[in-house]
C-alpha cells in the first residue's frame, strides 16, 4: 500500500511539474527574478540608510557629551581657582566619566563606520550582479522570443508542405483522369470510325446492319427481276393485246373491237 500511495505521489507530481513547464513564461519568470534582486538591493540600501542614521545620532550624543567635558572642565578650574577643591573634585569626576562615555560612542561609530563601509561595497557587488542579471535577462527573452517566432514560422511552413502535398495528389488524380478521359474518347472515335458502332435509326428496322441492308437490298431486287421475267413469259404465250397500254376494265366493254351485241 505504501508503494501504490508514493508511485501516486510521484505521478501527481510529475503532472503538476508539466502543467507548470507548460504554464511558465521564461520571459515572466526573469522578469520576476529581476524584480526580487531589485528589492535585494532596495533593503541593501534601506540598511545602508539605517546603520548611517545611527551612526549621525551617535555622533550628535558625543557631540554633546564633548561639550559637557569641555565645560566640566572649565567648572573645575573655576571652583579650584575659587579655592573650592571638593566642588572641582566632583567636576573632574563628572568630566572622567563623559570622557569615559564619549570613548564608548567614538568606538560605536567606529563600528557603525565599518559597518557602513562594508553595507556599501555589498551594495555596489549586488548592483552590478543586478545589472549583469538585467542584460542577461534581456538577451534570453530576445533569444526565446526569437526561438518562438522559428517554431511558429516552422509549424506554419509544415502546415503549408502538408497542404501542398494534398494540392499535389489531388492535381495528380486529376492528370490520371483528364488522360483516363482522353483516352476513352479516342477509343470511340476509332470504333466509330471502323463501323463498329451503327446507326442508331438501325434499331427501328430489327437491329440490322449495314451488311445485313445490303443483303436484303440484293434479294429484293432478285425476286423484282424474277418476277418481271415471269410476267413477260405469261404475256408472250397468251393473246397479244393492242398496241399501246393495256386497256382498263371500263374501256374494254367500249371498245371498237368487241363484237356488238344484235349484230348479223
Amino acid at each position: 500500500m505504501a508503494g501504490q500511495s508514493g508511485r501516486f505521489t510521484t505521478v501527481i507530481k510529475a503532472k503538476i511539474s508539466r502543467m507548470l513547464d507548460k504554464a511558465e513564461d521564461p520571459g515572466e519568470t526573469l522578469d520576476y527574478g529581476y524584480q526580487k534582486q531589485l528589492e535585494s538591493l532596495q533593503g541593501v540600501k534601506k540598511g545602508i540608510a539605517d546603520v548611517v542614521t545611527a551612526k549621525k545620532r551617535l555622533q550628535m550624543q558625543a557631540s554633546k557629551i564633548e561639550q559637557s567635558v569641555v565645560k566640566l572642565d572649565t567648572q573645575a578650574r573655576q571652583a579650584l581657582a575659587a579655592g573650592n577643591e571638593d566642588l572641582a573634585r566632583m567636576a573632574l569626576e563628572r568630566k572622567n566619566v563623559a570622557q569615559t562615555e564619549l570613548q564608548s560612542l567614538d568606538q560605536q561609530v567606529a563600528e557603525l563606520e565599518a559597518q557602513q563601509q562594508k553595507l556599501i561595497d555589498s551594495e555596489q557587488k549586488l548592483r552590478a550582479k543586478v545589472e549583469a542579471f538585467r542584460t542577461k535577462k534581456e538577451v534570453i527573452k530576445a533569444q526565446y522570443s526569437a526561438a518562438e517566432a522559428q517554431v511558429r514560422i516552422s509549424e506554419a511552413a509544415s502546415g503549408v508542405g502538408e497542404q501542398m502535398a494534398d494540392v499535389g495528389m489531388a492535381m495528380q488524380r486529376a492528370v490520371d483522369k483528364t488522360e483516363d478521359m482522353k483516352a476513352r474518347a479516342d477509343a470511340v472515335a476509332e470504333l466509330e470510325a471502323a463501323g463498329t458502332f451503327g446507326d442508331i435509326t438501325a434499331i427501328g428496322d430489327g437491329g440490322q446492319d449495314d451488311i445485313d441492308r445490303q443483303l436484303a437490298a440484293l434479294s429484293s431486287g432478285s425476286m423484282v427481276d424474277d418476277e418481271l421475267a415471269k410476267m413477260k413469259a405469261e404475256l408472250g404465250t397468251g393473246s397479244a393485246p393492242a398496241q399501246g397500254a393495256l386497256p382498263s376494265g371500263g374501256d374494254a366493254a367500249t371498245s371498237p373491237s368487241a363484237p356488238q351485241e344484235g349484230s348479223a
